[in-house]
């Protein structure tokens, strides 16, 4: 029998206070392993009372459980007063309390003992599964870097990770976690990922390339020059999630205080009417010690933080068991476009020619006007230029309108690059535009790039934001899981919102959204009593109110610490949309799991409580059934660690 207030664990000490043990270091190593140190006193004293019992010395037996009882239930009572005091209810604890003090007054002092010994036996038993279930949480949390090497000039300086700042280079030696986010300098890095990603094989990774933190150095060492202080790296960022994770309590979790309100009276009702009808109290007794929420305490915050764990392990940081539980009841999943279903960096897939241009020409005259632009096109044509090793002449007379496209004079010709509106009112006539809408590419997800040239259409740039390898299956899996509703909502347009979401096999497709206008697409969806609870899915900074708002938000957080992800409930810490899938896997299994445990564990005490009540279940024999089951349910708790 253990409890969420029992002995298991103290209460947090503020900061600028003082641990009442930490004046003397034998006391506070007492007060931190209590649990132990109360199961030890109370196994200590049922071998010395069974001793005494047999060498004819019952009475002093009959003492000693006695004073261990004694012992016990008044730790217990300390615990069950806080829990009224500072929490305003009463806890699960109090079924054991009755247990313990009831053996004291009707003389079953063995039967109490037994009691005390699973209520700090079972505290103990707690701790070691639910630290088995957080191991893959507690390892990130141990792999984060206390100190880094600074290279300043020709030495290196050994310094507080928190002193590391923008510019400082860092050498990463073999073996040593990855520090900062940042730029690799001189020689290739070779990386181990496969604590965060749970990719086996290592990663080269050359110089001028970036490189987060949290991955290993699976080579020879190397420098890093960081784009942004050690505090706000991506790594950084997944320990403050961890923490936020293991700390949080689910609901499930919480429903077992909520719980003792009815069961109490319940068992001791049952217990009453088992004392009025037998006159026998101790059938009583009997009723109490078997009537115990331990399956409820147990079983659910054990299955439900072992798959916290079990996502981690697949590159999936969740912040509570309670958001495992809102993934194991999840109907409806919304996904951001660009950057979370597709690649997120378009590509020049066609180059269409009008008139006497070549396609070269085509693209360095673009390119060329468009490096002047921060827009996202504008970068993947003068990447594509470069990868085609196009000259780029200097561009002049630079105008932009944003969103829109960008003009300029290249070697004396006029060029205008953007959409139909902008070459429009850049002098291109309309029959010309009008005969680029039958210049199409074929495929998903396209965008098509007019260029002018000295006031005519000199062709179209075909690009294409293709989807990411992962995310053909995805619909049909979340599908598989019994999710309801699978919805896309994106800021592009609709013709290529729509394709993107055909593609996919999606329920629908908001397309042209603002960042307002997605907030109102989750709230109409978490209105919906057959949709919700809503998951949403996103990677930008855009997409952070609506991660907010959702019942969950996932964010894809493999480009660093973003708002998203500090906003979000859980991140992806790999570059795979997918595991959006396995985590909604995991929530509904870890869900089941626990549920499962409750109803098995929770019949067996009912049944245990009737059986006691017809007086064929004595104290110390129920005392006894209750820690099989007890056993039984964290076991089988475990079971949501594994696949």
């Amino acid at each position: 029998m253990t409890s969420m207030h029992g002995p298991a664990a103290a209460p947090p000490v503020a900061r600028g206070k003082r641990d009442p043990g930490s004046h003397h270091p034998t006391l506070g190593r007492l007060l931190e392993h209590r649990a132990r140190v109360l199961s030890a006193i109370a196994a200590l004293s049922i071998v010395v009372g069974g001793l005494l019992h047999l060498v004819g010395q019952s009475a002093a037996g009959d003492d000693v459980w006695g004073a261990a009882v004694a012992i016990l239930a008044a730790e217990l009572a300390f615990e069950v007063g806080r829990t009224v005091i500072v929490d305003h209810h009463m806890g699960v604890d109090t079924i054991a309390l009755v247990a313990m003090v009831g053996s004291l007054l009707l003389g079953q002092e063995l039967a109490g003992v037994i009691v005390g010994l699973m209520f700090s036996g079972g505290a103990t038993l707690e701790d070691v599964a639910s630290t088995r279930a957080r191991r893959e949480l507690t390892a990130l949390i141990q792999r984060a870097p206390k100190v880094a090497q600074l290279r300043v000039g020709d030495r290196l300086e050994q310094v507080p990770i928190a002193e590391v700042q923008t510019g400082d280079v860092v050498v990463v030696r073999t073996g040593e976690v990855i520090p900062v986010d940042g730029t690799v300098v001189g020689a290739e890095a070779v990386v181990d990922t496969s604590t965060l990603s749970g990719e086996p094989l290592p990663v080269t990774i050359a110089a001028g390339m970036p490189v987060l933190s949290g991955s290993a150095n699976a080579g020879a060492p190397f420098d890093v020059r960081a784009d942004r202080p050690a505090a706000d790296s991506a790594y950084a960022a997944l320990v403050r999630l961890v923490e936020q994770a293991q700390a949080g309590r689910a609901p499930f979790v919480r429903m077992a205080d909520r719980y003792a309100g009815f069961f109490l009276p319940a068992a001791l009702m049952i217990a009453g009417l088992a004392w009025a009808l037998s006159g026998d109290a101790v059938r009583a007794l009997a009723v109490v010690v078997v009537a115990t929420p331990c399956p409820l305490i147990l079983a659910a915050p054990i299955a439900l933080v072992s798959g916290l764990s079990r996502a981690a392990r697949y590159g999936v940081i969740v912040k509570g068991a309670g958001a495992i539980e809102t993934l194991g009841q999840a109907r409806t999943v919304l996904f951001d476009k660009t950057g979370t279903l597709t690649v997120g960096t378009p590509e020049v897939r066609d180059i269409i020619i009008r008139g006497d241009h070549e396609p070269g020409e085509l693209l360095a005259l673009a390119a060329s006007v468009d490096r002047m632009s921060a827009h996202v096109l504008g970068e993947a044509l003068v990447r594509a230029a470069a990868e085609a090793e196009l000259p780029l002449a200097a561009a002049t007379a630079i105008g932009e309108e944003p969103g829109q496209g960008i003009k300029g004079a290249v070697d004396g010709r006029k060029v205008a690059v953007g959409s139909r509106a902008f070459v429009r009112l850049a002098g291109v006539p309309d029959d010309e535009i009008a005969s680029a809408a039958v210049m199409r590419g074929h495929g998903s997800g396209e965008a098509h790039v007019l260029v002018g040239i000295d006031g005519h259409l000199g062709g179209v740039i075909v690009m294409a934001d293709e989807l990411r390898p992962d995310a053909n299956r995805i619909v049909e899996r979340l599908r598989a899981e019994g999710i309801r509703h699978v919805a896309m909502a994106s800021g592009d347009r609709r013709s290529v919102a729509e394709r993107i979401g055909r593609e996919l096999g999606v329920d629908r497709v908001y397309a042209e959204q603002s960042p307002e206008e997605k907030l109102e697409v989750v709230r109409r969806l978490r209105a919906d009593p057959e949709l919700s609870p809503v998951i949403m899915v996103g990677d930008g900074v855009n997409d952070a109110p609506a991660l907010a708002l959702a019942d969950l938000g996932i964010a894809m957080g493999t480009a660093g610490a973003t708002v998203s992800s500090e906003t979000a409930d859980a991140v992806i810490t790999v570059d795979r949309v997918d595991r959006v899938a396995d985590a909604v896997h995991i929530g509904r299994r870890s869900l089941h799991i626990a549920r499962q445990s409750v109803i098995a564990g929770m019949g067996l005490s009912l049944a245990a409580m009737v059986v006691a009540a017809a007086g064929y279940l004595p104290p110390v024999a129920g005392a006894l059934f209750q820690e099989v089951i007890d056993l039984a349910v964290i076991l089988n708790a475990l079971r949501a660690l594994r696949g």
